[in-house]
């Protein structure tokens, strides 16, 4: 048994054994494969930490920068207390409207909002709108703005806010500095501005499983100070 197999065997006895049986999130990927859409949602045993995190958290204001067809939307928001509330950020249209309908069929649509644009652009309007700061920020998005990501992370949370950053191992490729990869080139920096940055302390896990080779980084937001980072 290859490594990959023995990661994607081990990946579906775990879930076996400590996820029930969902068929709402079956249905979404489902939905998302029979759309076309690119099969990169998390797995269900990660969405399941991110459901466990923000629980955990005690999340009611949540920002999700990556959407894709909504799968781990719907492990956020199903963390919510019944008054709480999701920001969602996707490029493509097509996703948008494959992630709506989902939302739709999970029962979240009162609690989730969905919007359409380039996140940079999503971002600036949230913070030009007033919103409410965040207590949980999930980055799951195109790589090579992560380090942008951060700074928009750190500007419109809350201290003591919680931020997830997923896909940053990268196969290991993210410490070969002369990678020609704009992804691997973008988690590099984002790691470095992790590392220059006193309002988040952080950490990153390696992970193995059914996706294959990758890892996440999860932080705790320390302070709003006005420490500038490192420019890009």
């Amino acid at each position: 048994m290859t490594e990959q197999n023995t990661w994607s065997t081990v990946d579906t006895y775990l879930g076996d054994s400590l996820l029930a049986a969902d068929p709402i999130l079956d249905a979404v990927l489902d939905a998302n494969a029979g759309a076309g859409l690119p099969a990169i949602d998390v797995a269900p045993n990660q969405g399941k930490l991110l459901y466990l995190l923000a629980k955990m958290k005690g999340a009611s204001n949540m920002l999700e920068i990556g959407t894709l067809g909504g799968y781990s939307t719907i492990w956020l928001a199903r963390a919510l207390p019944e008054t709480g509330r999701l920001v969602t950020l996707e490029f493509e249209h097509k996703h948008v409207v494959v992630a709506e309908d989902n939302l739709r069929m999970a029962g979240l649509a009162h609690k989730t909002e969905v919007l359409e644009g380039p996140a940079l652009d999503s971002l600036a309007l949230l913070e030009a709108r007033g919103a409410e700061p965040f207590d949980f920020i999930f980055i799951d998005a195109d790589k090579p703005n992560n380090p942008h990501y951060l700074k928009w992370a750190l500007k419109l949370a809350r201290p003591g806010a919680v931020i997830v950053a997923d896909n940053i191992v990268r196969d290991g490729e993210v410490i070969n500095p002369a990678s020609t990869d704009d992804r691997v080139q973008g988690i590099r920096q984002f790691m470095e501005l992790l590392s220059a940055e006193p309002r988040i302390d952080a950490t990153a896990i390696q992970t193995v499983g059914s996706k294959g080779y990758d890892g996440f980084v999860l932080g705790i937001v320390t302070a709003q100070v006005e420490t500038a980072l490192p420019s890009l």
